[in-house]
């Protein structure tokens, strides 16, 4: 997911299933949430940041042992941690993925909330800040979720505006349910906004 506050352009996530980031260019940051393939992608991202030599690797724990073998600067983003990119204020919130199976252990996972809840990408976990969002990025479909899940993470986050992600494990019959669920079941005045992938929205 690409995010441009205004003064900074932030890019979040791009593993395997991320589509057209290998071209961007003037990036102030490159975020992972977790070290899963479909968020962190170890054979794009030295190509990346090497085509956006100014933008700052953010990573989570447990992705820094990973970055390590990479040879990549990173700064490494705990809970509780807060920081500027460019003018755009990240806090650093969570820690856990979501449980996917008693048996599977799970990596560290950390959110960013930024400029103070104008967004929040929660990567793969439902950890509700105490700030109020005003815009969520929605986990949509995963093997640790269920989709009333979802809907009660929507419902105690209660953004402004929610935009799914997290949507490519799923069939596209079950991601269009999905959305009509999320709108059928929203919080009081929240709205779900569904860009075409590849395009982008503008969010007042």
């Amino acid at each position: 997911m690409l995010l441009e506050t205004g003064s900074a352009r932030l890019l979040i996530d791009p593993g395997v299933y991320s589509a057209g980031f290998a071209d961007l260019r003037d990036l102030d940051a490159i975020l992972i949430t977790h070290a899963h393939f479909d968020h962190y992608d170890p054979k794009t991202l030295p190509d990346l940041l090497k085509a956006n030599p100014h933008a700052e690797l953010v990573v989570d724990p447990g992705t820094a042992a990973e970055i390590v073998k990479l040879g990549l600067p990173a700064r490494t983003a705990n809970p509780g941690d807060g920081f500027e990119l460019n003018g755009a204020a990240i806090s650093v919130v969570g820690g856990q993925h979501a449980i996917i199976h008693a048996d599977v252990p799970v990596p560290p996972n950390v959110g960013y909330l930024v400029d103070h809840g104008a967004f929040y990408h929660p990567g793969d976990s439902l950890f509700v800040p105490e700030q109020k969002i005003d815009t969520l990025g929605l986990p949509t479909g995963a093997p640790w979720l269920k989709l009333g899940e979802a809907i009660d993470f929507f419902r105690a986050v209660a953004p402004r505006v929610a935009f799914p992600i997290h949507e490519a494990v799923l069939a596209p019959g079950a991601i269009q349910m999905a959305y009509t669920r999320f709108t059928d079941l929203a919080p009081v005045g929240a709205s779900v906004r569904v860009p075409e992938r590849g395009t982008s929205i503008e969010l007042d």
